[in-house]
């Protein structure tokens, strides 16, 4: 989650039937074991975000896989998932909210299990992604069972317990995975999933199995969904294979980004003109909708790329253990962690404009005191960066969430929340991807000017083998320099990309700063 920015009540697609009468709260304890029960469910979903960020490089080797192809452990997830969540109102409509949430978390537990059994970096793919689409309703589902359990003057309580559930599980996620990889095996941090998963079932199903909502048949919209699924699919297999098989040069790629972007434009026709569409692209007629959506969804690329490089840049280069590594990327969330009560009060004691500016200001600031480092980099100047990245990642969505629905109508505003969601989650499996990309071009690049100087011409390299060599001997030596121009090659691949995301968010500050002032009220 893979790490995951942190959620809002807002940012939750909530299911609403009409003609259905308000269920009446539950009593104390019974609202107490719902709240451990959901929460749970969507702890567990948080945390598979971001368990397997510092695991993906041993999860590539004992799967025989690249560590390229090991971030499709992680894009897989957060691909699948965004595909889903659209879906959350007709399938809640359809099924009933409680047999959606109860069945979404037994499939999720069930997909956890056949993660940890895969015996190929193709099997656990597709067991990840199949975690993704049972993990799509699992949080809008759980903040409606949870906002009906509570009394109205207590809807505070749920609310917070969830946005404290999202805040952690970022923090959890990361150490999680490098303690169960380094102590114990990588299959374990999807087979830990398996007893709280069914106890968050059990619990939900017993509590919550009289508090069903009301069923209605709804039509399908079978071509935009086909389409949906198609050309995100599509899309995001065309930057897997793109970045191992040279883009473009390949006829292979070629041929999927034709599919993704022909069924990208019929699907937006379709969805423009169909009387139930899977998603409601008229909301882009809005220009604060528009805006707020798109800094959003570029926002995300840097933000989640930024994870997945450091985790495979701190083990793979620097020589940290997965726990270590998740250490260090904990930080980021301890950060959010501690911001994230107090940016209600600050949104409406200095507006939306400018805690959005300060906020992305925070994260440019973060990965750009990253684009200095260097192999010798000291543990304490570490964490700084990933301290900002936290703090600018918590002032950030929650500005940009309500800057979405300002001026939307009520019956509107789950759309919108399920597009705003959706634009983010396959953001972060853009981030992914584009991250890997960027880092292997640019590490191939440096290695190719590197090893240029490397000769019996050059002074530095002459002198390096004559220091090594008597140890090691000549072939040693020349082992040893190879590994330093490698290690040096993904130092500068590394800083390279953290320039990149300077420059996104760069763009991204110009759009805020552009936009008129909004005023409106604070989150309760």
């Amino acid at each position: 989650m893979t790490e995951q920015a942190p959620l809002t009540i807002d940012e939750q697609v909530l299911p609403t039937v009409a003609g259905q009468a308000p269920l009446p709260p539950l009593p104390r304890e019974e609202r107490l074991m719902a709240t451990v029960a959901v929460s749970l469910a969507s702890f567990m979903n948080g945390v598979d975000l971001a368990v397997t960020n510092v695991s993906v490089p041993t999860i590539a080797g004992n799967l025989g896989g690249s560590l390229t192809q090991g971030t499709w452990v992680i894009t897989s997830y957060a691909v699948s998932s965004a595909i889903v969540i659209p879906l959350t109102g007709w399938l809640t409509a359809r099924f009933g909210q409680v047999r959606l949430f109860v069945a979404s978390v037994l499939m999720f537990t069930l997909a956890s299990v056949l993660c940890g059994l895969a015996s190929s970096l193709e099997m656990l793919v597709l067991a990840r992604a199949l975690q993704g689409l049972t993990s799509g309703p699992m949080t809008p589902v759980a903040m409606s069972l949870l906002l009906a359990a509570y009394p109205a003057n207590k809807a505070a309580i749920a609310m917070t317990v969830l946005m404290m559930t999202a805040m952690i599980s970022p923090i959890v996620g990361p150490l999680l995975g490098g303690w169960i990889t380094d102590n114990l095996s990588w299959p374990w941090i999807f087979f830990v999933n398996l007893p709280f998963g069914l106890f968050a079932a059990w619990s939900s199903w017993r509590i919550f199995r009289h508090r069903e909502s009301k069923r209605v048949r709804q039509p399908v919209n079978y071509v935009g969904l086909a389409l949906l699924v198609l050309w995100v699919a599509s899309f995001q297999i065309m930057l897997d294979l793109g970045r191992e098989q040279g883009w473009f040069q390949s006829p292979l790629v070629v041929v999927i980004g034709l599919v993704a972007l022909v069924a990208f434009l019929f699907f937006v026709v379709w969805e423009w003109y169909d009387p139930h569409p899977v998603v409601d692209l008229h909301l882009f007629r809005k220009p604060n909708f528009t805006l707020g959506v798109a800094v959003v969804g570029l926002c995300s690329i840097p933000y989640f790329g930024n994870i997945v490089i450091t985790a495979m840049w701190l083990q793979q280069t620097i020589g940290y253990t997965a726990t270590l590594a998740g250490w260090v990327v904990m930080f980021s969330g301890i950060a959010m962690l501690l911001v994230q009560p107090f940016v209600g009060k600050l949104l409406l004691l200095v507006g939306i404009r400018p805690l959005a500016l300060t906020a992305i200001a925070l994260m440019l600031s973060g990965v750009y005191l990253r684009s200095g480092f260097t192999t010798g980099v000291d543990k304490s100047h570490l964490v700084l960066p990933q301290v900002l990245v936290g703090l600018g990642t918590a002032a950030f969505f929650m500005p940009m969430m309500l800057l979405v629905l300002e001026g939307l109508p009520q019956w509107q505003t789950a759309s919108a929340s399920g597009l705003y969601t959706f634009v983010r989650v396959l953001s972060t499996g853009i981030g992914a991807s584009l991250a890997t990309s960027i880092w292997d071009d640019r590490t191939a690049l440096h290695r190719a000017q590197l090893a240029s100087h490397i000769s019996l011409a050059d002074p530095p390299a002459m002198e390096a083998l004559a220091v090594l060599a008597p140890a090691t001997g000549n072939p040693g030596a020349l082992a040893v320099i190879e590994r330093m121009a490698v290690n040096q090659s993904e130092m500068l691949a590394a800083n390279d990309f953290a320039l990149f995301c300077v420059a996104l968010y760069v763009v991204c500050l110009a759009f805020i700063a552009a936009m008129p002032r909004i005023k409106t009220a604070a989150p309760h």
